[in-house]
């Protein structure tokens, strides 16, 4: 419910939510008796079905939006592709926007989609030895099939990476969000409000503890840590983690993760009350995503998460503790659905300040900057690409992989040679957008700023 209590917060009304997941259906009627809910899974359910529950006809509706179960993504636990049947729901989801015909689709999911496969093939079964990718195997791959899509549909459609603390929320955490619009206007993602060290005159990043200030939790709701985890945790300061453990212990805590490559830095973590929460997650007692309260040997608490998640103080929530942190820690950040929402209301009035040059739309020279600061980082080896059918969208560095052509930001005339160093990057011109589309993105742009 955080992306709907997002879009309510940016004025917006919710008509009717379908969920499958009876503790959360307890949860959304406990707080929300009046609105309807379809409990069942969105693939039994019709569109005509919602939209009667909604009391809306096709092409009434101003926004379909939702999160199609991103588990199959997630980079917190063993990669999937979009075969998995999780992946799937996606196609569920693009049949409601197709048959509901909305104005515009809000669709989020985890950053991990951006190199996920449509067909999964283990790492250790790539490379010499092992017969060539296919198309679908290819990381990244994913990402090309939901774009292709979604563009089918017939909605302009645009896609970034939206970190929730930029929004005013006290959690450093990304999402993945597309937004389309049926009619073509001048659509794009939200502006920050918060910076992480409070430049472009912009307050600063929220901290952990502006979030739990004043919090009222006499009987606060956690898992409790098993002793071996307690043992850790009790040596590692507030903002620590297992780097901070004695050298003679760090091996033993962690196991065969010590010797692991990358990804470790949530090992028996506590958290620093100077800075954003890390992302949220569903098990904050485990040893690997460890939450651990800053001054506190124990988790974050339910009423904690709900705070930093920005749920409503009288928000409740149904089930048992574990049951709880799922909800709260699957959820989207209030304050990044309220942004969301904004965008898609200045869109229908037609606030926005880019200007659309053919295929080419031009909103944020923030991107291009970032660009020009970071050097190309290649994410897959040599043996996972295919250079026949140019560079694919893994290529690049997370914010290359945005740049496709028709979300490309204006750029001035005399700016150009900035650009053309940027297409310079690594010595390659072209983009693999879609599985169908390669764009030779040098013309397009020269063609764009004439």
């Amino acid at each position: 419910m955080g992306l709907d209590l997002g879009l309510e917060a940016a004025g917006l009304h919710v008509a009717v939510a379908v969920e499958c997941n009876p503790v959360a259906v307890a949860t959304i009627r406990a707080n929300r008796p009046g609105l309807p809910v379809i409990d069942r899974k969105i693939e039994d359910v019709t569109t005509t079905e919602i939209l009667e529950a909604a009391g809306l006809k096709p092409g009434e509706a101003f926004a379909v939006a939702g999160g199609p179960s991103c588990q199959a993504f997630s980079t917190a636990g063993a990669r999937s592709s979009l075969s998995d049947p999780r992946g799937t729901l996606f196609q569920h989801f693009a049949r409601v926007v197709r048959e509901a015909q909305p104005h515009f689709f809000v669709m989020e999911n985890v950053r991990g989609l951006l190199s996920a496969a449509v067909k999964h093939r283990s790492l250790k079964e790539r490379g010499p030895g092992y017969p060539t990718l296919e198309p679908d195997e290819e990381l990244g791959s994913a990402l090309k099939t939901v774009a292709s899509t979604l563009r089918e549909l017939g909605y302009y459609t645009i896609f970034d990476i939206l970190n929730a603390a930029d929004f005013g929320v006290p959690q450093a955490r990304e999402r993945l969000v597309f937004l389309g619009t049926r009619y073509h206007e001048r659509i794009a993602m939200p502006a920050a409000t918060h910076d992480r060290n409070g430049d472009n005159g912009l307050p600063k990043w929220q901290i952990l503890r502006s979030a739990l200030e004043g919090l009222e939790d006499p009987a606060p709701e956690f898992t409790k840590l098993c002793p071996s985890k307690a043992k850790y945790l009790a040596m590692v300061p507030e903002g620590g983690n297992w780097r901070a453990l004695p050298e003679e212990l760090q091996s033993e805590a962690l196991g065969r993760a010590f010797v692991s490559w990358g990804g470790r830095s949530g090992f028996f973590r506590r958290l620093s009350f100077d800075r954003p929460s890390p992302a949220l997650t569903t098990r904050p007692d485990s040893k690997a995503t460890s939450l651990c309260h800053p001054t506190e040997l124990r988790p974050l608490s339910i009423r904690e998460y709900a705070r930093i998640q920005q749920f409503p103080e009288d928000w409740t929530f149904a089930g048992s503790v574990r049951q709880k942190y799922e909800q709260v820690g699957n959820a989207v950040p209030v304050g990044l659905g309220k942004a969301i929402g904004q965008a898609l209301i200045a869109a229908q009035a037609q606030e926005g300040t880019g200007r659309s040059y053919g295929r080419v739309e031009c909103w944020n020279l923030d991107l291009l900057a970032k660009m020009l600061r970071r050097p190309r980082t290649i994410v897959n080896p040599p043996h996972m690409r295919n250079d026949t059918k140019g560079s694919t969208i893994s290529d690049w560095h997370q914010e290359g992989s945005r740049m496709r052509a028709d979300a490309f930001e204006y750029v001035p005339p005399e700016r150009l040679n900035e650009l053309k160093h940027l297409i310079s990057v690594g010595g390659r011109k072209r983009l693999h957008p879609a599985a169908d589309e390669i764009i030779d993105v040098k013309d397009e742009l020269m063609l764009a700023a004439e």
